[in-house]
């Protein structure tokens, strides 16, 4: 399917194919996004397919790439934001004073969440940041929903001044379902008004809750994406959804004898609060399906005819459609306990390193150092579970260094060269700055090789600028020697006998992306 295509109906679309068209009939000009599961597989088809009139960039970081969408925002162009569920955490800095701030043309982060953690050093709910910082979150559950969606969430965001938040998951991305397109909006003519800055930094916050909270809580309330479904007679059950398990609902419901009412939230932030009161009043029992966290329910389960998550009816996380019918069969409980069963990597399967991964030799070293080792999160993180156990702790992306620096004496941090551009450089100053002693290992492969293979920025003469103590060590040879790797680990203890910060390059080739 290409742009030219322009039918009013189009039948079959993935929900990925349908974000991309609601990003061309929204005359989106930028687009900024960061690496990692499953918004990748977004930006890499929006590259492919977009034409010069789109700028698409990959960031380094999430919190940089908002701040390069809200400057498009404030001249006058439109601008997309796709970040992963983390992602989120480091971009709320600047998403949290751009609501009373207030903004230009639409900015709309899609914000990639990973039900089951499938790709992920966490699972959180990106939902959850609509109340952080008071804008609205949009959930759709299948490929219609997701151009609607996006289509709507940018006159929301320009008609609030804020931006606005859209969620997808991985399987949202990859369902099929018939779209209507609307008609491709003319090119936006709203810039930043400076007339805010009349206003306190109070002033902002009144301004708000006066003038853009309650054009969120309407649409919240009103919203034409928010789906009824009643039983075809009176049932004393009810079931709202939000997001994916939306589409699953449908097809439990289209597929089994359960005759229920049905409530799919697309607006889940602000909450709609009368439709759920309403609706909950109509029914004895309620159940909330919806992934990850019990966000809608968390909110309404002071009402005891309500399960979900909380009372053990759905597991945390990831919903199948079993899942469904069991809570369902078991909506005559007030509280179960089925999954209470805890996942390990013994049952899962390990997801190691790449077997032919020229560093493995640099992680057996680290396991023989006998020291607290500090990760990251990207390829080292991999390395902490056996049959390597080399690193100890891995906090976040880019935070080796810090981590590092607060140990009780010298040890070893280990990053990755995105990692280091990503936020660890700022680790690395502070390093420097406050005399901490600490090694810093960059495993350098030019390479963001668990996001996709990305390219990534060469810091190295930054670094040496930053640092007198730098070594650059290379490592590219798949028949390395025992002789070479005892050279380097006599480096590596060397170092770490010495007082300050010293850092080591290690050069190598990623195997998976070269």
């Amino acid at each position: 399917m290409n742009s030219t295509d322009r039918e009013i109906g189009i039948s079959e679309i993935t929900g990925l194919e349908a974000l991309y068209f609601a990003l061309i009939d929204s005359r989106v000009e930028m687009v900024t996004g960061v690496a990692g599961f499953p918004v990748t597989a977004v930006m890499n088809y929006f590259e492919k397919n977009a034409g010069p009139e789109i700028t698409t960039l990959w960031m380094t970081n999430e919190k940089v790439a908002l701040e390069a969408a809200l400057g498009a925002s404030a001249s006058g162009k439109r601008s997309l934001v796709l970040t992963k569920h983390v992602g989120m955490n480091v971009l709320s800095d600047p998403l949290v004073t751009s609501v009373t701030h207030t903004i230009g043309a639409g900015v709309v982060i899609v914000a990639g969440d990973d039900p089951g953690v499938l790709a992920s050093q966490n699972e959180q709910d990106s939902r959850w940041y609509g109340e952080v910082s008071e804008v609205a979150v949009f959930d759709p559950s299948n490929p219609y929903a997701a151009y609607s969606s996006l289509v709507r969430a940018f006159e929301l965001s320009e008609s609030a001044k804020v931006p606005v938040i859209v969620r997808i998951t991985d399987r949202l991305e990859k369902a099929i379902g018939p779209v209507t397109r609307s008609a491709p909006v003319g090119k936006t003519e709203v810039t930043f008004d400076r007339s805010i800055w009349k206003l306190t930094m109070r002033g902002k916050h009144q301004h708000f809750h006066l003038h853009a909270q309650p054009l969120l809580l309407d649409e919240a309330e009103n919203s034409p994406l928010t789906r009824t479904v009643k039983a075809s007679k009176k049932s004393s059950i009810g079931i709202i959804s939000s997001g994916y398990p939306s589409l699953l609902v449908d097809e439990v419901l289209g597929e089994s004898h359960f005759d229920f009412s049905h409530l799919s939230l697309n607006v889940v932030s602000p909450l709609p609060l009368r439709k759920l009161r309403q609706f909950i009043s109509d029914h004895e029992k309620v159940i909330v399906i919806e992934e990850s966290e019990p966000f809608i329910e968390s909110h309404i389960s002071i009402c005891e005819n309500v399960l979900g998550k909380m009372t053990g009816h759905l597991p945390y996380g990831r919903i199948e459609k079993e899942h469904i019918s069991f809570s369902i069969e078991n909506f005559d409980k007030d509280k179960v306990a089925e999954y209470t069963e805890v996942e390990t990597i013994e049952k899962r399967g390990a997801r190691s390193l790449c077997e032919d991964c020229l560093f493995l030799p640099v992680y057996r070293m680290l396991h023989d150092l006998g020291i607290l080792i500090a990760g990251d999160m990207g390829c080292s993180i991999r390395s902490a579970p056996e049959p390597f156990e080399a690193v100890d702790v891995g906090f976040a992306l880019g935070a080796a260094i810090s981590t590092g620096s607060g140990f009780e004496k010298k040890s070893v941090a280990a990053i990755g060269d995105f990692g280091l551009a990503h936020s660890g450089i700022v680790g690395l100053i502070n390093a420097i700055w406050n005399k901490r002693d600490v090694l810093v290992m960059v495993l350098d492969n030019r390479t963001a090789a668990m996001t996709g293979g990305q390219s990534t920025p060469d810091l190295t003469e930054a670094v040496r600028a930053l640092c007198d103590d730098v070594t650059i060590f290379e490592f590219n040879d798949p028949e390395c020697s025992e002789g070479r790797i005892k050279e380097l680990e006599g480096l590596v203890r060397d170092r770490l006998s010495t007082k300050g910060v010293s850092v080591i390059y290690i050069r190598a080739e990623c195997v998976l992306y070269r």
